[in-house]
């Protein structure tokens, strides 16, 4: 049970870019004794609120240390690219890493994509925040490639977007710690993956006793390869009409 015990409570961390509330919606028509609390925590930080119980589940970016947390991978976002509206990658549908060689491709500290070399050339310095960076962008100071998500979250007018179709892909999963895999997490990942509120929620059920099958009721009139009463009818029939003659 988490929270306290006259007052249990389920706490979803989430990160920016997730967007929690179809599952939410679906907890509190189901849980209606249970109330989820939505707690949003930078990427960087999510793993460390699940170990020290602040949250009992969190909807982060893998990856995440699995030797300690579990995590069901729940979508793959694509990546994308924030540029001026008057880029020239805005009159593209998309672009690859070495179509930015000449940009400068700002790095944010709380990049949360698995680069194994980083596209164009680096900035003087790495910006804070995601946000920071597309701020940036938006001064003509360089491009960065970010999640779709997060493009959306911090959408400006000025700002377009394109897919990266060789970035590396950001990871949303379902996480929580291995040793706190309580019946309200069940429940949650119950929700997540689609089940419905009557299937199975991966609790061991209690055995049902068998119940014993009914006793058939012998028939006395029956008689071994005939049915019971078959050619009385019509052996009385035969005895009490008189046969004609000719």
């Amino acid at each position: 049970m988490t929270g306290s015990e006259d007052s249990p409570a389920f706490r979803l961390a989430y990160v920016p870019g997730v967007i929690p509330a179809k599952w939410v919606r679906i907890w509190n028509e189901r849980r209606t004794d249970v109330p989820l609390t939505l707690l949003q925590v930078p990427a960087a930080d999510a793993g460390a609120l699940l170990l020290t119980g602040e949250a009992d589940a969190g909807l982060v970016r893998l990856p995440v240390d699995r030797t300690v947390l579990s995590a069901i991978p729940l979508y793959t976002e694509t990546s994308v690219v924030v540029v001026p509206k008057d880029h020239v990658v805005a009159a593209v549908d998309e672009v690859t890493a070495e179509d930015l060689a000449d940009e400068i491709v700002l790095h944010p500290l709380d990049d949360t994509l698995a680069w194994e070399n980083l596209p164009g050339r680096p900035a003087l310095e790495r910006p804070a925040t995601t946000e920071d960076a597309i701020e940036l962008v938006a001064a003509g100071i360089g491009v960065v490639v970010v999640p779709q998500s997060l493009a959306r979250l911090h959408h400006r007018r000025d700002l377009t977007f394109r897919p990266v179709t060789d970035a590396p892909e950001s990871q949303v999963a379902l996480s929580w710690p291995e040793n706190r895999t309580t019946d309200l997490v069940e429940d949650f990942i119950g929700i997540v993956r689609g089940r419905t509120v009557n299937s199975s929620r991966g609790r061991r059920e209690s055995p049902q006793p068998k119940q014993p099958k009914p006793r058939k009721t012998p028939n006395i009139g029956a008689t071994k390869g005939r049915a019971p009463g078959k050619n009385t009818r019509s052996s009385a029939t035969r005895q009490g009409k008189p046969r004609r003659g000719r």
